[in-house]
């Protein structure tokens, strides 16, 4: 299923206007947010910020070409041999959570509440642990990506989040070298993709759609009079929509960095908040940055003072040549790094993806 922006008229109805603050403020938040920032020069960055309760043990990992790999649902899993190397954040070194391949391609994975993945299905497997690597070891483009997810090939296994009892609720967000994005969520048990360029923000709650909408709202208003402040999903999409068609274009790469960073801080949750009602709302851990025209991936830990970078284009992905290799950032990502951290990787055994058990399985 595939969906286009949706279109709401001139002046929205007061029908429009309720919903949407019973949206607003009724919504389960589990924070996270990423964004696109189409600059000079065709030139395109990704941002996305880390919000968890709880430490997630995040690793930055080197991910070569040629590695083999399983959707590690059972006997009927998807497998593939990965196509493109990749730098990736990992969460509790089983899953990867965000990252870009060598081609310049981003994938994010951001909790979604709603999500419903098929509980039944005779199609392959794939754990949602490894559905970012997926994209990342196999796709040059948006387009490429979601020509074949829309084979609608295999189905996402979802299984419970590493120490709690609840089961893991992701969408997926992916954008390339050319400025292309896309968005893809399981809802009522069927897989939905969104497929255009001017869909640079993604939050969480409530399903992508619902986004949209609430986007088309507040561009009304103009976020020069007044923009959302809380910490709730859907006013840091308003925000983040709002501020990252609003920096200039620089050209100036450090510039444009900085601009792109400046944002993604914007909408953080600062680090150690605790509201009692709210207790969905978890704190910033850590942001990235990806330059997908030089192919410099950019890290950020809440909890230390330095921003330091890997530049792709220094690594040997190569089949034969490539080695996995590991940037341990410590309890919490409180190990310090400086500047360009490429050097810094050593070599390591790959990690294994967590399985994901289907309904029945033992």
């Amino acid at each position: 299923m595939r969906k286009k922006q949706l279109c709401l008229p001139g002046k929205a109805p007061l029908a429009l206007f309720i919903a949407i603050l019973s949206i607003m403020f009724t919504t389960h938040t589990y924070a996270c947010t990423r964004l696109v920032y189409l600059g000079a020069s065709d030139s395109v960055y990704t941002a996305r910020s880390m919000d968890w309760k709880t430490d997630i043990a995040t690793n930055l990992w080197i991910l070569p070409r040629g590695i083999e790999r399983s959707g590690e649902t059972g006997p009927n899993s998807i497998s593939w041999t990965s196509k493109y190397g990749s730098v990736i954040a990992s969460a509790y070194d089983i899953a990867t959570t965000d990252g870009m391949n060598e081609e310049g391609l981003v994938a994010n994975v951001l909790w979604l509440a709603e999500s419903e993945y098929p509980t039944e299905s005779d199609k392959p497997g794939l754990s949602i642990s490894a559905w970012a690597q997926y994209i990342l070891d196999n796709f040059a483009t948006v387009e490429e990506a979601v020509a074949e997810l829309e084979k609608d090939a295999f189905v996402i296994v979802t299984d419970q989040v590493p120490g709690e009892s609840r089961l893991a609720a992701l969408h997926l967000s992916m954008s390339d070298a050319s400025g292309d994005s896309a968005i893809v969520e399981y809802v009522d048990g069927k897989q939905v993709i969104h497929h255009d360029k001017s869909y640079q923000v993604m939050t969480n709650s409530p399903t992508y759609d619902k986004q949209l909408a609430l986007d088309e709202y507040w561009e009304k208003i103009k976020g020069t009079v007044f923009m959302p402040g809380t910490n709730r999903a859907a006013d840091r999409f308003a925000r983040a929509s709002f501020y990252v068609n609003s920096i200039p274009k620089f050209t100036d790469v450090n510039l444009a960095v900085a601009g792109v960073f400046s944002i993604i801080r914007n909408v953080s949750v600062p680090y150690g908040i605790s509201t009692p009602d709210e207790p969905n709302i978890s704190s910033t851990r850590w942001r990235t940055v990806s330059d997908q025209s030089r192919k410099i991936y950019f890290f950020e830990s809440a909890l230390t003072p330095n921003t330091f970078w890997v530049d792709l284009k220094q690594i040997d992905f190569s089949k034969n040549a490539g080695k996995v290799k590991k940037l341990d950032l410590g309890e919490a990502q409180r190990n310090i790094f400086s500047g360009n951290a490429t050097d810094d990787f050593i070599d390591a055994a790959p990690f294994q993806f967590l399985g994901a058990r289907r309904s029945g399985q033992e």
